[in-house]
C-alpha cells in the first residue's frame, strides 16, 4: 500500500468526487482559493494496493518556520475537513503508514497534520501520530425539518418565527458586492466585542471568485422589510457535508432576527441538497440553540523532527494570541479614527 503524487492536470476529480467522505474542501476550486490566499500549492495523492485505488489524499504543500510541510488543512485557513478519503475496504491504520512514508521520505516534508470527518483515535496512535481534541457543533440534517425544529431551543424558534412576521426576508444572493457588503457587517459583529476581524475583505473576495462558481458556497443575505441588507452568511458544502464559515450583521437591527433566519434558510438549503451532517464551525454558547449534536473530532499530526511536535502547541497558542492582538489593536485604530 503506497501513495503516488498525480499532476493536478491529470487528476480525475470527477472520480475522486464519487467517495462518499469527500468535502468540499478537497475539491479543485477550494484548493485554488487555498493557494490564493499564500497556504501553499496542492498536493492530490491516490493510495494504491495491489493495482487498485482505495483511496486519495489531498493538501497543500507550503512552509512553516523555513521547513516543508503538508496541510491537509493547517489552523488559519478558514478551511473545515481535508484530509483522507478512504473506500469501505482500506485499513485507516495502515493509510496512515503510508501516508507518513509518503510525506517524509517521497515528499521530503518535514511535518505533516490532517484532519477529516472519519479520524480516529486508535487508528492515529497505531500509526504513530500525535491528535488533538476539538470540540465542535453539527447537525443531522438526515432529520425531517420539523424534527431540526423542534430541536432548537424555544426562544430560537420565536426567532425565526418573528423574523418571518416582521417581515425579512432571505435571498441566494449573487457574487458581485457580496464580499464588500459581508465584511462591512462583520466589521459590526466584532466591533461590538471590541475587535476586529481576524480576516480581511480580500480573503472573502478570493473564497467567492474560485469557490462559488462551482456550486459549494453558499452566499445568503437577509432583507428587511425596505429591502434593505441587514445580515449575511457564508456557508460551503459537498455531498454529505456542509459547514459554517462566517457571518455578518447590522446591529442596529438585530431584533428583527435576521441571524436566526439566515441559518435555517442554510440548513434547510443544504439538507435539501443531500447532505447529512451541517457543522457549526467550531464552538460558540450561542449555535447549542440550533440544536445540534456536539462532537469531537481530532486534528493529527506527525513530524519527521521529533522537536517540531515539542513547538506545535506553543506555536499554535502564540499564532492565536498574536491574532487577538491585531484584532484589538485594529478595533482600537478605529476607534480613534472616527
Amino acid at each position: 500500500m503506497r501513495f503516488r503524487r498525480v499532476p493536478l492536470n491529470d487528476v480525475d476529480w470527477a472520480e475522486l468526487d464519487r467517495f462518499a467522505d469527500r468535502t468540499h474542501a478537497q475539491r479543485l476550486p477550494w484548493l485554488n482559493y487555498l493557494t490564493a490566499i499564500g497556504a501553499g500549492q496542492p498536493l492530490v495523492a491516490l493510495l494504491e494496493d495491489e493495482g487498485k485505488t482505495i483511496g486519495c489524499f489531498t493538501a497543500m504543500r507550503g512552509k512553516r518556520l523555513g521547513l516543508p510541510v503538508l496541510g491537509s488543512p493547517i489552523p488559519g485557513w478558514n478551511t473545515g475537513y481535508m484530509g483522507l478519503n478512504l473506500a469501505p475496504e482500506a485499513p485507516r491504520a495502515d493509510a496512515l503508514h503510508a501516508l507518513s512514508r509518503f510525506a517524509f521520505r517521497d515528499q521530503g516534508c518535514a511535518y505533516l497534520e490532517l484532519s477529516d470527518p472519519m479520524a480516529d483515535f486508535d487508528s492515529a496512535a497505531a500509526a504513530g501520530y500525535s491528535t488533538v481534541k476539538i470540540s465542535g457543533f453539527a447537525s443531522d440534517l438526515t432529520l425531517s425539518e420539523d424534527a431540526l425544529f423542534a430541536r432548537m431551543a424555544s426562544a430560537t424558534r420565536r426567532c425565526i418565527r418573528k423574523a418571518e412576521r416582521e417581515g425579512v426576508t432571505v435571498e441566494e444572493a449573487a457574487p458581485e458586492g457580496f464580499a464588500a457588503e459581508f465584511h462591512a457587517q462583520l466589521v459590526e459583529v466584532f466591533a461590538r466585542q471590541g475587535l476586529m476581524p481576524t480576516y480581511s475583505r480580500e480573503r472573502v473576495e478570493k473564497l467567492i471568485e474560485h469557490v462559488h462558481p462551482s456550486g459549494s458556497l453558499l452566499l445568503l443575505r437577509a432583507r428587511a422589510p425596505g429591502g434593505e441588507s441587514i445580515a449575511t452568511g457564508i456557508f460551503a458544502g459537498f455531498g454529505r457535508y456542509s459547514t459554517f464559515w462566517g457571518n455578518g450583521s447590522v446591529t442596529d437591527m438585530l431584533h428583527l432576527r435576521p441571524n436566526q433566519a439566515l441559518h435555517w434558510h442554510a440548513m434547510r438549503y443544504w439538507k435539501a441538497r443531500g447532505v447529512h451532517l451541517h457543522d457549526w464551525g467550531g464552538t460558540g454558547d450561542y449555535k447549542k440553540n440550533y440544536g445540534p449534536d456536539e462532537y469531537r473530532y481530532i486534528r493529527q499530526y506527525r513530524s519527521a523532527l521529533p522537536w517540531l511536535d515539542q513547538v506545535r502547541g506553543p506555536a499554535l497558542k502564540s499564532y492565536k494570541k498574536l491574532r487577538a492582538w491585531r484584532s484589538r489593536r485594529l478595533a482600537e485604530q478605529q476607534a480613534a479614527a472616527e
